[in-house]
């Protein structure tokens, strides 16, 4: 799908569906709205009255212009509540999406409020991030359904402008919003696909394409397993050590046109399939264990974009890539590891991997010397415990980049909520035999000792951690731009973070 804007007059757009935007209170239209009831001889104000038209998002109403107008057919759609936040630009556009493809209309045309002309750039890019996500669906290997989809699919998404100034206002909303759905569309089919398929050295090989495809602005470092035995990165290769698959350690950079004044270091979680290892998960948790990469992925589709966007400062993305298998040269329950930065973990849990891997990535970040550090990673169920399915947990050691975080997350719609990391529970991770444990040892507050045994490995660099462990994936659709499975979550908000700093 394509969106674009063009300048026109809404009477005058040729296209399969145009759709017009209604507000919950709606009882008769003004504006652009009221000129097309009026040249469809009261079509719009027949449809509120007959089909009921409250308002509410996503509610439709549609008939055919008969001629009357270019369209061939005009719908009205629910908004929610005024005033058209960025929130409810999204959720209206993926639904537009959705209808315009069940009703196999290829060229869809969407009347913006004039009302939320004060934040047309934020609307334009909330819009096009909603068309294009909740255009969504990985198909690959459904050949009837991927094929339907594919004969349905709408081909052009356009908003209006009225002239040309409010056109150019507007394609930089687009830009934006296209490039932050490209991104999360890239992480989505990374984690959507099977775990045979996303294997150590396929993420390996997409972090290289990528660096590959923008050679002046993107590089790569590669550190195979020999290398990491060098580096010393007791921890990632601990965790590997079960796996057949060989692990690596990619470290990807992206460097502006001027020299930049800021330096964020991104690092994600790389573990492509977790079967728990010697402590074996039961069956039914392993089912979806493909997304314990999820944090890697966000990197990925964050870099995918980055020589696009050009922001003005230097970003790197770090993950270490392993599976978590059991064999037997797998690590054991009671076994020592020496992390990279000398640290010493005794592992309890082959389960509580994720966090083995991430002080050895965590500690070549911080070499790297950041103004910021950010990881993502699938960490915990506990996480998903305390806050549910749809919220990552944040927490860090740095309130002023938590508070940009957050500001962040709230403008991509992404949802997340701050634990706190307190001193009291840091003994809990104290073990007999090593400087750590990996895990406390009781069955209460594992999001935060999780996240106080990632601070062992950061030092003094503002760092946040974010849980993703629950809304990385989607057990339902809760909101239309994000389907059942992979939802690409934290890209997003990556992104703004990078606009912001």
């Amino acid at each position: 799908m394509r969106v674009i804007v063009q300048v026109s007059e809404p009477q005058k757009m040729k296209c399969d569906l145009l759709i017009v935007p209604v507000f919950e209170g709606t009882k008769k239209f003004s504006g652009q709205a009221a000129l097309l009831d009026k040249l469809t001889s009261g079509l719009a104000s027949e449809l509120l009255i007959l089909e009921k038209l409250e308002g509410k998002l996503g509610q439709p109403a549609g008939a055919r212009t008969d001629g009357k107008i270019a369209a061939r057919k005009l719908m009205l759609l629910g908004a929610g509540k005024k005033p058209l936040s960025a929130a409810g630009a999204r959720r209206l556009a993926a639904l537009a999406a959705q209808k315009a493809c069940s009703q196999k209309a290829k060229t869809v045309v969407i009347l913006l409020p004039e009302s939320a002309a004060d934040s047309w750039p934020e609307i334009a890019a909330a819009v096009t991030e909603g068309a294009l996500l909740g255009d969504y669906h990985f198909l690959k290997y459904k050949g009837e359904d991927l094929k339907k989809r594919s004969e349905d699919a709408v081909e052009t998404f356009i908003l209006l402008a009225a002239d040309k100034r409010q056109q150019d206002i507007l394609e930089k909303g687009v830009v934006r919003g296209r490039l932050a759905a490209q991104a999360t569309i890239f992480a989505r089919d990374l984690v959507n696909e099977p775990a045979s398929v996303t294997t150590p050295t396929h993420l390996m090989n997409v972090a290289a394409k990528i660096a590959e495809a923008a050679p002046k602005r993107v590089s790569i470092k590669i550190y195979d397993e020999t290398a990491l035995k060098e580096m010393k990165a007791g921890g990632l290769l601990a965790v590997a050590r079960g796996s057949d698959e060989p692990p690596y350690l990619v470290h990807l950079k992206y460097q502006p046109v001027k020299k930049a004044k800021k330096r964020l270091v991104i690092v994600g979680k790389g573990l492509t399939f977790d079967s728990g290892g010697l402590s074996l998960k039961p069956s039914e948790a392993m089912e979806d264990m493909k997304i314990d990469m999820a944090g890697a992925a966000a990197v990925l589709g964050v870099f995918s974009v980055l020589a696009e966007m050009q922001p003005a400062v230097e970003v790197h993305g770090i993950t270490g890539l392993c599976e978590n298998m059991p064999s037997g040269k797998a690590v054991r329950p009671g076994d020592v590891v020496t992390t990279m930065n000398g640290k010493t973990v005794e592992i309890l849990n082959t389960d509580a991997e994720g966090r083995v891997t991430l002080a050895d990535t965590l500690h070549y970040a911080i070499k790297l010397e950041p103004d910021y550090l950010v990881d993502l990673a699938t960490l915990t169920g506990a996480c998903m415990v305390a806050l549910g399915q749809e919220v990552a947990g944040a927490m860090g050691n740095s309130k002023p980049l938590l508070g940009r975080i957050q500001a962040a997350a709230a403008a991509s719609g992404e949802m997340l909520w701050h634990l706190p990391l307190p001193d009291e529970y840091r003994d809990l991770l104290k073990s007999r035999v090593a400087d750590l444990k990996n895990i406390s040892g009781t069955r209460y507050g594992g999001a935060i000792t999780a996240g106080l045994f990632l601070e062992e490995f950061v030092g003094k660099t503002p760092w946040v951690h974010l849980d993703i462990a629950g809304p990385a994936w989607a057990e339902k659709e809760t909101v239309p731009h994000q389907p059942v499975g992979a939802t690409g979550f934290g890209v997003r908000t990556m992104l703004r973070l990078i606009q912001d700093i």
